[in-house]
């Protein structure tokens, strides 16, 4: 059985209540890497991009579990990838292919440079393709980003969710073997469906957003820190949430 861990919005930005919050999360999912085979941060790793916060992640993101971590909007490519990847990537997508316990990762960079709403380059679509072909359609896909390609009724990260989505859903429809899309950004745990797959959200590591039945307020730091497990059942993904209390 595959078992993924799901963690995103981690928002490192020197301050003890993100990092403690973090360091909780991690050492939940350490106590039990054995039966891990994944762990996918899918984003917004530091709060500013700042070379300091990311030394401040580096520092911290130890994990037995194989990690693939991808960035977000708070996130800047060239700090990212100089700080966390130890190569300079300049203004390019940070994308990444690996095959763990079977199935194909595709970390997927929807982060655009100075913008926060997302978008999927057409380099990154062909990418994406060509990693898909390339393995065969018996390797199950989980396709990763950060910015959610569809609304969730959450008016405030609804404007800055990923654009030009029908290009994502054309390249999912040439590949069924894509068994569900994993993204964050909305600092909430939430599973809809995007070109008839699992999409899942991961709840927010350093805070929670409210739903507009919770109040005007928009952040909500007294809810704990959250991660989901994603596991497979021969080609259907089936979620759990967990929350971690610091």
């Amino acid at each position: 059985m595959l078992t993924v861990a799901h963690i995103s919005d981690l928002h490192f930005d020197g301050g003890e209540h993100n990092r403690r919050r973090i360091q909780a999360v991690l050492d939940y999912l350490a106590v039990r890497s054995g039966a891990i085979d994944a762990l996918v941060v899918t984003g917004d790793i530091t709060d500013e991009g700042t070379p300091a916060q990311y030394e401040e992640a580096a520092a911290t993101l130890r994990s037995p579990i194989p990690t693939l971590i991808i960035p977000g909007n708070h996130d800047r490519r060239d700090e990212f990838g100089y700080g966390l990847l130890g190569r300079h990537t300049h203004d390019n997508p940070i994308n990444r292919a690996e095959v763990i316990a079977g199935a194909l990762f595709l970390m997927c960079d929807s982060s655009v440079p100075g913008r926060n709403d997302g978008y999927l380059s057409n380099a990154t679509l062909a990418w994406m393709d060509e990693q898909i072909t390339a393995v065969g359609p018996q390797i199950p896909v989980f396709v990763c980003f950060h910015h959610p390609p569809v609304m969730l009724l959450m008016p405030f990260m609804d404007n800055i969710r990923q654009r030009g989505e029908e290009r994502l859903a054309a390249v999912a429809g040439k590949h069924p073997n894509i068994v569900g899309f994993l993204c964050g950004h909305a600092h909430t745990g939430a599973v809809t469906s995007f070109a008839g797959r699992p999409l899942c959200i991961a709840p927010g590591v350093s805070s929670t957003l409210n739903l507009p039945c919770e109040g005007d307020d928009i952040v909500n730091t007294s809810q704990p820190a959250g991660l989901a497990f994603h596991t497979l059942d021969g080609w259907r993904m089936i979620t759990h949430f967990r929350s971690v209390v610091v």
